[in-house]
């Protein structure tokens, strides 16, 4: 008998939440301004995309950064391979066109990107080694001694330490050794992560998680407050804090959907446009799940909140405002100062924390590749036509921006789990208030 009452009690409620959430999610689809919302939505996310999809296909020119394919003294070959067969850079008399029997010169071409960083990305925080591939370096006059300025006892390579006091990586690099990286190569993959990165923190966290429960959610229970409609509702024996429920029900059935189309349109955009030698980059769908979870989570938190708002006065929209720019300005914060505590009384700054703890679960060589990018060549062997300095490789400025540490001092696993509570306590605290301004409250 107990069994029975029990699924009678579970067959009600699942009947009510369902009536409910099937005549809310009716109403957004019959009303404009719906499509309206979702499609401004759609076409924002889709701007940015199309800089992207350009990015992916222009091609980044390649520098030379360490400045060996120029002829010094204009004898007809390039410094780089004067170098490698000891003659001087500086003298037109002294040239591998005087040999016995004489050497051709070298297009210029050969020593613009020709020893690209080759180390191991994927040992993150540990030494690193990369080699000599052009022999530049291998191949060259220099004694044994000369060819290990890095002093780590291996001549002819790159040494890539992780320095715990100040929490950045510092590159030790023997003569020619990896001195000249490829432009394009580095661009684009730090182009395509600062895109699924930045698209996914702005785009979809910040953008599209406030936009839309903006304009869907703030009149989800006042508007029909104000129409009379509630009036059948609360008629039925249905307690106001299940009617604010059931609501939200309805208006993540249409939402949540939105946002799980939009995330697998942008993977397998960015999944096959990205750069690499496979087809798909399925590697990423992890940083895309990580960015959906993080959206959602926002959403329903910002649904309930705004939400709360309409109760509380019916003109909700105007105190939703302040918040929205309250939480841009964590979004902000978020890429530039991820550990700041003020991070921890928004939204935002949770949602953030799964993409970035996603990102390097993926892409666990992330502050390594970064650090890469503000190395563009350069000695440690005084020599000055070694010596030239370049700007930071293209892409890494974006990179630099929109990727950010984890801020809570956790490993990625647990700052998912912590920041999903945090998100689920959050909604679950909204509501409560909500439904208790709502029974408050004397319908129209």
């Amino acid at each position: 008998m107990a069994k029975e009452r029990g699924e009678t009690i579970w067959t009600a409620l699942d009947r009510k939440a369902t009536a409910i959430a099937e005549f809310t999610m009716r109403q957004y689809r019959t009303r404009i301004s719906t499509w309206v919302v979702l499609g401004v939505g759609f076409l924002s996310i889709s701007v940015v995309l199309l800089f992207y999809i350009d990015a992916m296909n222009t091609e980044i020119e390649a520098i030379d950064n360490d400045g060996d394919s120029f002829d010094s003294d204009g004898d007809g070959y390039v410094d780089g391979q004067e170098f490698k067969l000891g003659t001087d850079v500086f003298d037109e008399f002294s040239h591998p066109g005087l040999f016995n029997p004489p050497i051709e010169p070298e297009p210029a071409s050969m020593y613009v990107n020709e020893d690209d960083y080759d180390w191991d990305y994927s040992d993150a925080r540990s030494v690193s080694t990369g080699y000599d591939d052009d022999g530049d370096c291998r191949e060259s006059q220099l004694l044994e001694s000369q060819k290990d300025t890095n002093n780590d006892g291996t001549p002819c390579n790159i040494l890539i330490v992780f320095n715990s006091l100040t929490g950045e990586y510092e590159i030790f690099a023997d003569s020619g050794v990896d001195e000249d990286p490829d432009e394009d190569r580095y661009g684009k993959e730090a182009q395509h992560r600062a895109f699924v990165l930045a698209i996914g923190k702005l785009g979809f966290v910040f953008l599209l998680s406030i936009f839309i429960p903006l304009f869907l959610a703030t009149g989800l229970i006042r508007d029909e407050m104000t129409s009379g409609t509630m009036h059948y509702m609360t008629a039925k024996p249905i307690a106001r804090g299940e009617i604010f429920l059931y609501r939200m029900l309805g208006y993540l059935g249409i939402v949540w959907p939105y946002m799980l189309v939009m995330c697998l349109l942008m993977a397998i955009i960015s999944g096959l446009l990205g750069p690499g030698d496979q087809f798909f980059r399925f590697a990423d769908l992890g940083v895309w799940f990580s960015v959906l979870i993080a959206a959602l989570l926002a959403t329903l938190v910002y649904g309930m909140l705004f939400s709360f708002l309409g109760v509380l006065w019916k003109y909700g929209i105007i105190l939703a405002l302040p918040i929205a720019a309250w939480e841009l300005g964590m979004a902000l914060l978020s890429m530039s100062v991820p550990e700041s505590t003020f991070l921890r009384m928004s939204v935002v700054g949770w949602s953030m924390s799964i993409i970035d703890s996603g990102a390097l679960l993926v892409w666990p060589d992330m502050d390594m590749f970064t650090q890469a990018g503000s190395w563009a060549g350069g000695s440690n062997d005084g020599n000055s036509f070694l010596s030239f300095e370049t700007e930071s490789l293209p892409g890494h400025g974006a990179l630099e921006w929109a990727q950010s540490d984890l801020g809570l001092g956790m490993g990625p696993y647990p700052t998912i789990i912590v920041s999903m509570i945090i998100l689920l306590a959050q909604a679950a605290f909204f509501w409560f208030i909500g439904q208790l301004v709502f029974k408050s409250k004397e319908i129209e």
